[in-house]
């Protein structure tokens, strides 16, 4: 069993650390309103520390999973950052879902400090996270990935390296274009189908069987129809992500259309106040 600081107890971390906690890992929590981390650890047990800093200090791993590059800077880089309190050998193991530069960065600086480094952004969203069946990506080296890979296992059902720092975020990226245009062809599918009369479940049970079957169909196709969007990842998230993936197209020079086009469908539904929606609210522009 390792020592393991988490920072960041937001929908995805709360449950990440509590299944570290469970599996027998000492485990110590940060998150910047202090009143979350005391709840965790009434919940949970283990302890909760003040700043990124202090959680880190002794620990063998620091995971983490906050919202943004400039949040990961704060907690990793910044005043009271994990970075200055991380001894030489350990690792850093980071879930947020960021740029694949900021983790080339922060890969160098620990590298430079003597630790490890490893971007490690998942997906599942907050039902995978609650039931500890996450699909994490990760960029980092082999012999640092195979020292977490095992404590990464508390909450995963799918780890993998895909290659150098920065490689786990470039893997989520795609993983965000995919989901991209399969959630609006799902809800042109779902619009289509109330107009022209059909029983939407029956029609999602049948085709979901065949090549159109998907996650989405399954897990998000019935509550659409049903008008309900607060399942899991938000809008507001969504179009965080599909940011960074585009201004990495721009960098990489990838053509991608249909992501761009949905990004710019996503800020209608924000427009309709559905920031706060689940990815599956698409279906509303189409309805308004």
């Amino acid at each position: 069993m390792a020592k393991v600081a988490f920072l960041g107890l937001g929908v995805m971390g709360y449950p990440m650390a509590g299944h570290l906690k469970a599996k027998g890992h000492e485990v110590t929590v940060y998150n910047r309103s202090p009143a979350k981390a005391q709840a965790w650890v009434a919940q949970h047990g283990g302890a909760s520390a003040l700043t990124p800093a202090d959680a880190a200090k002794g620990q063998e791993i620091v995971f983490c999973c906050v919202g943004n590059d400039d949040d990961l800077r704060s907690v990793t880089t910044g005043e009271g950052g994990a970075f200055a309190a991380m001894g030489k050998g350990t690792v850093f193991v980071d879930h947020t879902t960021a740029s694949a530069n900021v983790a080339r960065e922060l890969d160098a600086a620990a590298s430079a400090a003597g630790f490890g480094f490893v971007d490690a952004p998942v997906s599942g969203g907050q039902a995978g996270a609650e039931n500890g069946v996450l699909t994490v990506m990760c960029g980092g080296d082999q012999a640092t990935y195979a020292r977490v890979e095992p404590v990464i296992a508390s909450f995963a059902r799918m780890c993998k390296l895909m290659g150098p720092a920065g490689a786990g975020q470039l893997t989520k990226m795609v993983n965000q274009i995919c989901i991209a245009g399969l959630v609006q062809g799902l809800s042109e599918g779902v619009h289509f189908a109330k107009r022209a009369g059909l029983d939407v479940e029956a029609m999602l049970e049948v085709i979901s069987k065949g090549a159109a079957g998907s996650w989405q169909m399954e897990n998000r196709g019935k509550t659409m129809n049903a008008g309900k969007f607060d399942f899991g990842f938000a809008v507001d998230w969504m179009r965080k992500d599909l940011g960074i993936v585009l201004d990495e197209a721009r960098r990489n020079e990838a053509t991608l259309p249909v992501t761009a086009l949905v990004d710019q469908f996503y800020a209608d539904v924000q427009k309709l106040g559905g920031g706060r929606w689940d990815t599956s609210s698409l279906l509303k522009r189409l309805e308004k």
